[in-house]
């Protein structure tokens, strides 16, 4: 019997020759957005580095040189003129306003926004999301006024628990639509295993929901801290003693009737800003996180 003889041709040119018709994906540069990003850059350091340099000037040097120069003999008179000028007082103020605030406020945010996602009556958990909500919708712009008598009524104008108090109830509903957001995108086979295992809603909330939200709670309290360290009209209206003033009041403790020092108002912004720095040198990479982590969802 004749032996039968396979004639069909190889196939070992077929991949490569595939593989060659795939386009290949090259990535290009981006150089309007890297343009951008220095331009933006710039435009961020260009302050920065003016309140610096300028808070090593005399006054009299300021207004004879160039703003954008280097002083040539620095001094350090303007920051000896802030610090005696009450300053440690005024810095403590702002201290103990911002602590208080929001310390409160993440406790009461991460409670009432895990009551909002998690709680057994829907209806009365999302009636009371959107009461929380309704908050956004109220700047403090115009509840000056009811706020005034309200803290008149109380008895406690001229303290800084009349600024304590108003600061943790509008930092409360932006604090409550971030945590709930970010408490609804927690697995609810995690929820489910702890609850099969006998937890309580308690342990739950503090062994489960407050590890996995922590980078969301740094970020809110950055984004608080921030705005009542920086708060202006509430310590305006409600304090009038030198005693219960706030960094952003002192610094108008630096302008006369003619004419301001600006290097040490300058000076006083720089130690200021010192505290905010701080903040974010230790908390950038959980506010970072917590700021992406609905896109990475």
């Amino acid at each position: 019997m004749a032996s039968t003889v396979s004639t069909r041709p190889p196939r070992t040119g077929a991949g490569p020759a595939r593989a060659r018709s795939r386009p290949s994906s090259v990535r290009r540069p981006n150089r309007l957005g890297g343009i951008s990003g220095w331009l933006w850059l710039v435009i961020v350091l260009v302050p920065i580095y003016w309140i610096l340099i300028t808070s090593f000037k005399t006054q009299d040097t300021y207004f004879a040189t160039n703003p954008l120069v280097p002083p040539g003999s620095p001094t350090l008179d303007n920051y000896r003129l802030v610090i005696e000028s009450d300053f440690p007082r005024y810095f403590l103020n702002s201290a103990i306003v911002t602590v208080g605030a929001v310390v409160p406020t993440l406790l009461v945010s991460f409670m009432a926004s895990y009551a909002i996602v998690r709680g057994s009556n829907l209806r009365v958990m999302r009636a009371s999301g959107s009461l929380f909500l309704m908050g956004l919708a109220i700047p403090l712009q115009a509840a000056v006024i009811p706020i005034y008598l309200i803290i008149i009524k109380l008895q406690l104008y001229d303290t800084l628990l009349a600024i304590i108090l108003p600061s943790i109830a509008f930092a409360i509903p932006l604090s409550v639509l971030v945590l709930s957001n970010f408490i609804r995108d927690i697995p609810r086979e995690l929820f489910e295993s702890m609850r099969v295992d006998g937890a309580t809603e308690w342990r739950t909330l503090w062994n489960l929901a407050f590890p996995l939200t922590r980078p969301a709670l740094v970020t809110v309290a950055i984004y608080n801290g921030l705005l009542i360290w920086n708060g202006f009209l509430l310590p305006l209206i409600l304090t009038q003693s030198p005693n219960q003033r706030t960094l952003p009041l002192a610094l108008a403790s630096f302008q006369g009737q003619y004419s301001i020092n600006v290097p040490a108002v300058l000076a006083s912004v720089m130690l200021t800003t010192l505290p905010i720095l701080i903040l974010y040198v230790i908390g950038r990479r959980q506010l970072l996180s917590g700021l992406t982590a609905g896109f990475s969802k």
